[in-house]
């Protein structure tokens, strides 16, 4: 608990801080703007994701197994093995993203993003020299570097990508140059966090037993096959989430213009659709990560000790945070798109007319997304890392031709892409449900956790909304109105989450004593 609290804490502020640097930047640069910006920033988490998903979350596991053994000297070979091989990804992925910029392009269909893509490349290598040190620490426990340098990198690609792009557009470049600067804030803000990190971990040095710094680094290398067994199938589910994403973006743009659609306008969508519906779509599951980043490590250990009665404990209560989050989110995100944007985004009606129906067809993904990102890491916890590759394979598949033919569909258009995810995301759900259904041998916990946070999620929204319906007609359309229909949402969810036993008096207890953890963060 303590350490999902201090991840969740970091969550909160990065996501506000990622929903607070969009708001200026879509205002800077408008949607042409953004639709160069986020086509890097696509590319960018694809290519960061196959670099450096797999290792930190191997890494983590066998640091937390061997320390759980009292082993050391391993945990400091894999930390220093991880390193290099993050840091020979790093370049070549870099590099190559450098070199092939215009080409990757004008393949996608958008080559005036061109100069973003070249702007955003040095940051494939700072994040895989950040990679290696976060797992470390992450099997050790410590979550607070990885909470720090994730607010560091936020920061960084919030003041220096507003203030790079509003220079930009103040001399008159052109849209696509700006959002070229606008992407250096990202660079930076990498590039900030992986010094951090390295002088974090040069300063403590490597935590041995009982929280001392061991006596001297390992100096093998021994691990790298081991690693590689872990980290492959990691990479690739990464890799498969990231090319559902990559099918969005090129098909958006390429089915669209089939249809008769204008490569501008094209465009248009989908920066509306990146930069409002799918930051707000991916607000919730991003909570998910401290949940799994502190379970992996937990599990792992508990199956290195054998103790089943730990195992099954460390994944129901994966499960029941997971839906406790996600449930009311999902209802809400369906219910609220419109006014949800307008709160945040109020000054770009137009981008906010194309993008809330959109939002309002991926709410009932959020649910499915976040189940998606906690039973994937209950497999690989059990060393099981093929299997989600098989099931977010059937997705992947399930996406690209959902994807290719409804927005090719005149009567479905750019709806074709959240209802496509919707399928994809339902797909993979089942095929994993099945997979650790059978890793368990039989109750998950997972179906279980579902009945209580629906009822409650149910009854919120529609005390909410009555509420809202009632205050619109009295005070109009308003901002306060639907902050109050909000708040009655969160009051009336959280007391029956209470009442029905969704969060237990144990949980209440946990953090409460853990407060102290907060303060310290």
């Amino acid at each position: 608990m303590s350490g999902v609290l201090v991840l969740s804490v970091s969550t909160i502020i990065v996501k506000v801080i990622g929903l607070a640097y969009k708001i200026p930047l879509l205002s800077i640069l408008g949607a042409d703007g953004m639709g160069y910006f986020n086509t890097a920033y696509e590319i960018f988490a694809l290519l960061c994701g196959v670099s450096t998903s797999g290792l930190p979350v191997a890494v983590s596991m066998l640091v937390s197994s061997s320390r759980e053994v009292g082993n050391y000297s391993r945990a400091k070979g894999i930390f220093k093995t991880s390193s290099a091989l993050l840091m020979t990804k790093g370049v070549l992925f870099a590099g190559a993203l450098a070199v092939f910029a215009e080409q990757i392009a004008i393949a996608i269909g958008n080559p005036q993003s061109y100069f973003a893509i070249l702007a955003i490349s040095p940051a494939l290598l700072f994040c895989c020299a950040s990679g290696a040190i976060r797992g470390y620490f992450q099997g050790c426990r410590i979550m607070t570097p990885t909470a720090v340098s994730q607010l560091i990198e936020a920061l960084g690609k919030l003041i220096l990508g507003v203030a790079f792009a509003y220079a930009a557009v103040k001399n008159g470049f052109d849209m696509a140059v700006s959002a070229a600067f606008a992407v250096l804030g990202v660079s930076f803000g990498s590039f900030i966090a992986a010094a951090y990190l390295f002088l974090k971990i040069k300063i403590q040095g490597m935590v041995g037993n009982r929280g001392q710094k061991s006596k001297k680094a390992e100096k093998t290398y021994g691990y790298f096959f081991e690693l590689l067994r872990i980290s492959l199938p990691i990479t690739l589910c990464s890799a498969l989430i990231g090319v559902t994403r990559f099918i969005d973006m090129t098909l958006i743009m390429r089915r669209l213009t089939d249809i008769g659609v204008s490569s501008a306008e094209a465009n248009r969508i989908y920066g509306s659709y990146t930069t409002l519906a799918l930051p707000i779509f991916s607000l919730v599951p991003a909570f998910i990560p401290p949940i799994t980043e502190s379970l992996i490590p937990r599990l792992a250990a508990a199956v290195e000790s054998g103790s089943q009665t730990e195992q099954h404990r460390a994944v129901s209560n994966a499960a029941r945070l997971t839906v406790f989050l996600a449930m009311p989110s999902s209802m809400g995100i369906a219910l609220y798109s419109k006014q949800i944007m307008t709160l945040l985004f109020g000054n770009e009606a137009q981008a906010i007319e194309i993008a809330a129906p959109l939002l309002s067809s991926l709410g009932i993904s959020v649910l499915l997304s976040c189940l998606i990102t906690t039973t994937n890491a209950i497999l690989q916890s059990y060393r099981k890392v093929f299997l989600p590759i098989i099931s977010l394979a059937v997705g992947a598949v399930i996406k690209s031709v959902s994807a290719y033919f409804l927005i090719g569909s005149p009567q479905f258009a750019e709806m074709g892409a959240p209802v496509s995810t919707f399928l994809s995301n339902l797909a993979v759900m089942s095929v994993n449900m099945l997979f650790v259904s059978k890793t368990l041998s039989g109750k998950t916990g997972i179906l279980s956790a579902l009945p209580k946070p629906f009822f409650a999620s149910v009854v919120a929204m529609l005390a909410s909304y009555s509420t809202y319906t009632l205050l619109t007609r009295v005070w109009g359309n308003t901002t306060l109105v639907f902050l109050v229909a909000l708040a009655v949402a969160v009051a009336m969810y959280f007391a029956l989450a209470v009442a029905l036993g969704v969060v237990s008096r144990d949980d209440l207890n946990m953090i409460r004593k853990n407060k102290r953890k907060i303060k310290e963060y």
